[in-house]
């Protein structure tokens, strides 16, 4: 379904006033006009947070017990197991606490599942398998648990002492033990919308003030407290919570204290990943340290992960950060495969067309791939999209992703009598199913859906635009200054612009394997300029049979290319020029 495009509101004078007060370019304050920015005190917070503006741990629900509970433990000398998830925020958290704690010298240890073979969160064999071993230790879970009601019972029988820390959704019930989340019900934390490694890092903080003096924690914790951020950085971006408030300030300086203080591990991997450490940003992250630490997670080896960013031996570093590219590498291929037959199921189901959800089901499907592919059948056809990986066992595991503001967590709970299990976020959410319920359970989520569609704030399928600008207005020092409204992310976009009546220098190129991706060279006034879109070979074709200019919407980046910069077009949506202009006065 074509996308609407909603341009911001275009008040020339109150641009120009911010510009002016603010001290930026015209194209910044375009930008922050259009995101609500227009105070200059507002702009200020937004623009210069700095790390004293995070909360105080404290204030963190649950935070003071288990950091008191946590302490004796340590100082007790009983072990302490931190049990994970496997996707980057599991990891990271994992990897911070296991860091914490071993400075303090604690004896500590982690336990990873496998995302095939136990599935998401606590489960209740690796519960009697760590109580069999040392029934005197303490569980800390990280990024998993709020929901783990009766395998924390189990522990309560078994006489296992366990800490929940945990941000997902909670359900009517918590677990019977110590919890830590931003939001339990009865308190008011100042930010909910921390990640799984953001509640590990404040727990990490309260621990370390109330071992130091004063209330504060010693030189050696503080370094290991900022190196920490960097840690806790990687996995708010590869969560894709809200780039706002204290996940805005953890990422811009979490950014720095990776250039400055990352771990042997994460510098391997980032040298693997050909990255340049001096100047990484959130999309680095995104786009290429999180899919290489998640895919050892996705193919069953989340502990690999886990020790790569906790190892102190080049050598060991090395093979894992090698081994880590090499599992991408694997799963980028099982992608390619499940998102093509994904396709021709849509394709071979007619039916479907018009279902406000889809929900696909294959016995070939690899589970720790599936959420990946949900992904981009959601951005493909426009509707939140559930993938199910049948297994011989007449069990399914599935992920599914949003699109529009639809809330996953709430439909699938709505749909619950069909489901084995099923936990998550608004946005992202899994589940456990039986094959013969498959069909039921599509039936369900499409009439949930149908009965409650959600809209965005401007529309179901609107492509919000901050500015209509020139390709002369996208040059070198301001493109370079828009990194200024970075850290970019979850409802802190990159800024998007629109540019009309811009010709085709030659024909569109496919590119990359498969013919995947897509080359332009665009001109308007006289400037030519390179334009990509990833994803998005097909619509080479469709952009070559236009007879006349195309109006195109896109973010801008530097291409950095052998010590030379270049401004480049990353292609969001395209229109004929026709459209594109009755789209624009429709908009207003």
């Amino acid at each position: 379904m074509p996308r609407t495009w909603r341009y911001a509101s275009h008040d020339e004078p109150l641009i120009r006033r911010v510009a002016g007060e603010a001290k930026v370019s015209p194209l910044v304050a375009k930008v922050l006009v259009a995101r609500g920015y227009t105070q200059l005190e507002q702009i200020n917070e937004f623009m210069h947070a700095k790390l004293t503006d995070l909360h105080e741990p404290s204030l963190l629900p649950g935070v003071t017990a288990a950091s008191d509970k946590i302490i004796a433990t340590l100082q007790a000398g009983r072990r302490i197991t931190i049990y994970g998830d496997y996707d980057v925020d599991g990891v990271t958290s994992t990897a911070l606490l296991w860091h914490c704690l071993k400075q303090l010298g604690a004896n500590v240890d982690y336990y990873i599942p496998s995302r095939m073979e136990e599935g998401y969160g606590i489960n209740c064999e690796s519960l009697r398998q760590l109580h069999g071993d040392d029934p005197d230790r303490l569980v800390i879970s990280v990024d998993c648990g709020i929901a783990s009601v009766k395998e924390v019972d189990l522990a309560n029988e078994l006489g296992l002492d366990i800490i929940v820390t945990d941000h997902h959704r909670m359900g009517d019930q918590l677990p019977r033990t110590l919890c830590v989340h931003p939001r339990l019900p009865g308190t008011s934390y100042p930010f909910g919308d921390l990640c799984g490694v953001g509640v590990a890092f404040k727990l990490a903080w309260a621990i370390c003030q109330k071992l130091g003096e004063n209330g504060k924690a010693t030189p050696a914790m503080r370094a290991f407290l900022i190196q920490a951020v960097g840690l806790t950085a990687i996995g708010t971006v590869a969560d894709v919570v809200p780039l706002k408030g204290e996940n805005r300030i953890i990422v811009r300086f979490g950014l720095a204290s990776v250039a400055e203080r990352a771990s042997l591990g994460l510098k391997t991997l980032m040298k693997v990943a050909g990255l340049n450490i001096e100047s990484l940003k959130s999309d680095d992250i995104a786009f290429m340290l999180a899919p290489r630490i998640n895919a050892a997670g996705r193919l069953g080896q989340a502990r690999l992960a886990v020790e790569l960013l906790t190892t102190t031996d080049p050598e060991r570093a090395t093979a894992l950060a090698e081994y880590l590219d090499e599992l991408n590498k694997n799963r980028q291929t099982i992608e390619r495969r499940i998102l093509k037959q994904a396709k021709e199921m849509v394709a071979e189901n007619p039916d479907w067309a018009d279902d406000p959800v889809l929900v696909l089901a294959h016995s070939e499907w690899h589970p720790g791939v599936i959420g990946i592919v949900a992904s981009r059948i959601a951005e493909k056809f426009s509707r939140p999209a559930v993938m199910i990986s049948l297994k011989n066992d007449n069990s399914g595991q599935g992920s599914a992703r949003s699109f529009a503001g639809f809330d996953l967590y709430e439909g699938l709970n709505a749909c619950s009598e069909h489901l084995v299990g099923c936990g998550g976020h608004r946005a992202a959410a899994g589940l456990r199913i039986e094959h013969e319920k498959v069909d039921a359970f599509r039936q369900a989520f499409v009439a949930y859906a149908n009965a409650n569609r959600q809209i965005d704030e401007d529309g179901e399928y609107d492509l919000r635009i901050d500015a209509e600008v020139q390709l002369t207005d996208v040059k070198y020092p301001a493109v370079l200054e828009l990194e200024r409204l970075g850290p970019f992310g979850q409802e802190n976009q990159r800024p998007r612009f629109a540019s009309t009546d811009v010709e085709l220098v030659e024909p569109p190129k496919k590119m990359g394997e498969g013919d995947r991706h897509l080359s332009l060279r665009v001109r308007q006034f006289g400037r030519v300029m390179r334009a990509v879109a990833f994803g998005r070979g097909e619509w080479a074709d469709e952009i070559a049979a236009v007879d006349g200019p195309i109006s195109i919407s896109y973010n801008v980046m530097i291409n950095s290319y052998r010590g030379i910069n270049r401004v480049e077009l990353h292609l969001i949506d395209w229109n004929a020029e026709a459209a594109a202009g009755q789209v624009a006065a429709e908009a207003g």
